[in-house]
This record gives structure tokens, sequence and C-alpha cells, in this order.
């Protein structure tokens, strides 16, 4: 469980995507990586983050880094959930299976 607080910019998750089998890094170098947020047991993506990873090396060993900006955590305090997407140029998209699970507490 990953622990936010309402209202929060600038709050940021990093990601180290590796293949199960051999735990090998994702190379994601030519890759558009996003983190879809969601309340829990809803269908409705409430935002879509864009990894903000710069560096050629980070990349090539699988970090990805997501910042969350105005607006993104002005929910109501509770459960939510996140998916990580990878969309290569060549098209190919891969899918981090397991869901990220995200408290949300109310600011003071």
């Amino acid at each position: 469980m990953l622990y936010l607080v309402q209202d929060d910019i600038g709050t940021q998750l990093k990601a180290v995507l590796t293949r199960e089998d051999d735990g090998v890094a994702v190379n994601l170098t030519d890759a558009t990586v996003r983190l879809k947020f969601r309340a829990r047991g809803s269908t409705t993506v409430l935002f879509t983050l864009s990894s903000i990873t710069t560096s050629d090396e980070d990349k090539e060993n699988g970090i990805a880094v997501f910042q969350f900006g105005s607006g993104n955590l002005a929910i109501d305090e509770g459960k939510y959930e996140g998916e990580i997407e990878a969309t290569f140029d060549n098209g190919s998209i891969e899918t981090v299976f397991e869901k990220l699970e995200f408290y949300v507490r109310a600011d003071f």
C-alpha cells in the first residue's frame, strides 16, 4: 500500500520494471510509460500520469518516475489503485500485471 495526502502536488512515485522470469530490467528507452489511477472498485480512470524519467541510463534500467501534479490528488479520502503500462515505439504494449494500491488521506 502506498500512502498519499489529498491535494499534495509534487509527490513522486518511482517504479523499477523488471521481467518476472529472469529479473532483468525492462529497457524503457523507446517507450512511453504511463500510470493510470482510479478509485478501487471503479472502472473509471481519474487521471493518467506519464513518466518524467529523462535519463537514458535510468530508462535502460527500467526506471519510471511519476509526479502527481496540480489537481491529481484533489480527490476523496479512500482507497485507489494504479496500473503501469509501457507503450513502445513499435506499437507493442506491456502492462504490469500487479496493480498498485494507494490510500489517500485527508490533509490537515
